[in-house]
């Protein structure tokens, strides 16, 4: 596709609904200019949203880190421990819950259970942990883990994938998030998490998943030292799958963190590379419904940005995150900020439950919540005092 004007047909076609090829995924992703990709994505966001065009959509969640003990030593992970480590944690039940009331109180609707591949967790710990709360909080979406857990979790209690999802899934797990995808080509995720399974055997399982109806999100770790056709393969990945099963309700790519872990920040995605994977997600995920902005790794200003090149939604008011933070992740926001963010961007903040439906749009900003003065402090001391886990900070919504 040498010519500037093939480049300028085939985003034509998208923004009209045509479908695009890995190929030309690949030939815009590399050379379309920027101002012309954004503008083709917003295309095809506001023909997939019409009537509601006008809207970015957050979430109120918090992150549960349950313990960072982990066989799978990724090496651009901050947050894990080796099980032998006297740097291992573990939460007890009590505490869990305790923070699923606090994330009640502050308007959370939905948790994410987060933590590494203890060696001793199989099974039985999710189903005594999910049937727990919901038990004592039936009204919060557990939003949890993902196929490298699942792969995990069936391993340590010899059973398949299949029985396990089932399993969880009836003691409360409700979604999957994206956990675990990373870089799904095999040379870019042998290079970051050679113990973990293969992308082919993640989508596997969250194909297996999907026909079990538990949906799910999806996600993608940029910048480190994937190539550009590695991101364009790992999104057909996903479009292949998405075309046989419909279960990913959104696509999320977020940006490698450089502090505290193994890979030491030898590659980082640009803020314009970023940008130009969402707006190709936009255009070549034509069977996912929603792309999110990750303003926790890019920065606010990119997450509002995002909103021009194609994202609908800007993830989580995050009321505790340990994950990516560990590596470096240092952005927060309100519940206030984030609204004002979408604002500024010209379109109209509406909260969303887990499935994307609208709970509250702010059409009027006179009668916004007060500012999250809890949600920023409960952020900000997670960790008990700050001191409790010092080697702890606090990933996207996924």
């Amino acid at each position: 596709m040498p010519e500037n004007a093939d480049l300028t047909a085939v985003l034509d076609r998208a923004a009209a609904g045509g479908r695009v090829t890995p190929e030309e995924a690949l030939e815009l992703y590399r050379r379309a200019p920027l101002h012309a990709l954004g503008s083709a994505a917003d295309a095809v966001r506001r023909r997939r949203y019409a009537g509601t065009e006008h809207l970015a959509t957050y979430i109120i969640e918090r992150n549960i880190n349950y313990t960072n003990a982990c066989v799978t030593a990724c090496k651009f992970c901050a947050f894990y421990a080796s099980p032998k480590s006297d740097k291992v944690w573990t939460r007890d039940l009590d505490d869990i819950l305790r923070r699923c009331a606090e994330t009640v109180e502050l308007g959370g609707t939905q948790i994410m259970f987060q933590g590494g591949h203890h060696p001793d967790y199989g099974v039985e710990y999710y189903e005594e942990h999910f049937s727990a709360i919901k038990r004592a909080f039936p009204q919060l979406v557990i939003h949890s883990l993902g196929a490298s857990e699942v792969a995990h979790m069936a391993k340590i209690s010899g059973v398949g994938v299949e029985e396990a999802i089932t399993r969880i899934h009836a003691a409360g797990l409700d979604s999957f998030a994206g956990a675990g995808a990373e870089l799904l080509p095999a040379r870019a995720r042998n290079a970051i998490a050679p113990l973990k399974e293969s992308g082919e055997r993640w989508l596997e399982i969250m194909e297996t998943a999907h026909g079990l109806g538990v949906e799910s999100t999806t996600t993608m770790l940029m910048g480190t030292g994937e190539t550009n056709a590695e991101r364009i393969e790992h999104i057909r990945m996903i479009r292949d799958v998405q075309d046989r099963t419909g279960g990913f309700r959104a696509f999320i790519p977020y940006t490698y963190q450089p502090e505290n872990n193994h890979l030491k920040g030898r590659t980082q995605a640009t803020l314009f590379e970023y940008l130009r994977m969402i707006a190709i997600a936009r255009i070549f995920l034509d069977n996912v419904p929603h792309i999110q902005g990750s303003w926790l790794t890019t920065g606010k200003e990119a997450g509002q940005l995002s909103l021009h090149y194609g994202a609908d939604d800007l993830g989580s008011v995050m009321l505790e995150e340990n994950v990516v933070s560990a590596a470096g992740a240092k952005h927060r926001s309100d519940r206030t900020e984030l609204m004002d963010l979408i604002r500024q961007a010209d379109r109209v903040p509406a909260q969303r439950s887990t499935t994307y439906e609208h709970l509250v749009v702010h059409d009027d900003p006179a009668d916004d919540p007060v500012d999250d003065r809890a949600v920023s402090h409960l952020s900000s001391t997670a960790i008990e005092g700050g001191t409790a886990h010092p080697e702890l900070r606090l990933v996207d919504a996924g």
